[in-house]
């Protein structure tokens, strides 16, 4: 039987587990969970010279390669979603980052996590058009 994580504890979870995976990458995380009236921005991290913004979509359960394709938990970031995630991301570039000139890009990690075997894994869905 799987450990019941409350959704913060869950996202918090697959937030650091996004960000080693990350930082393993070559990128250097500069913020966390920068937080507006208007919305969120999970992590933001800098690599060459380029701001990228990550969204992270965490999930847990004993995951097969079939349920990797067949459960999106990007699906999650709809229209409704991404609305927020442009107008933060213009809000942070603003206050943070020299304005809407600063090379800038958008990622999904989708994190599948497995609290019995302490195991994960990521899908990271690079560049997305916001």
């Amino acid at each position: 039987m799987y450990t019941v994580l409350h959704k913060r504890a869950k996202g918090n979870k697959g937030e650091n587990i996004a960000c080693e995976f990350i930082t393993n990458n070559g990128f250097q995380v500069i913020e966390r969970n920068y937080l507006k009236k208007w919305g969120e921005l999970d992590i933001v991290a800098k690599k060459d010279n380029t701001i990228h913004f990550f969204e992270v979509k965490s999930v847990i359960g004993e995951f097969s390669e079939k349920h990797l394709n067949t459960h999106r938990p990007e699906d999650n970031v709809d229209g409704w979603k991404i609305k927020h995630l442009r107008r933060i991301i213009e809000t942070y570039l603003d206050e943070k980052g020299g304005g809407l000139e600063t090379p800038f890009q958008f990622h999904i990690l989708c994190v599948y996590m497995n609290i019995n075997t302490h195991r994960a894994r990521v899908k990271w869905l690079k560049n997305m058009i916001l």
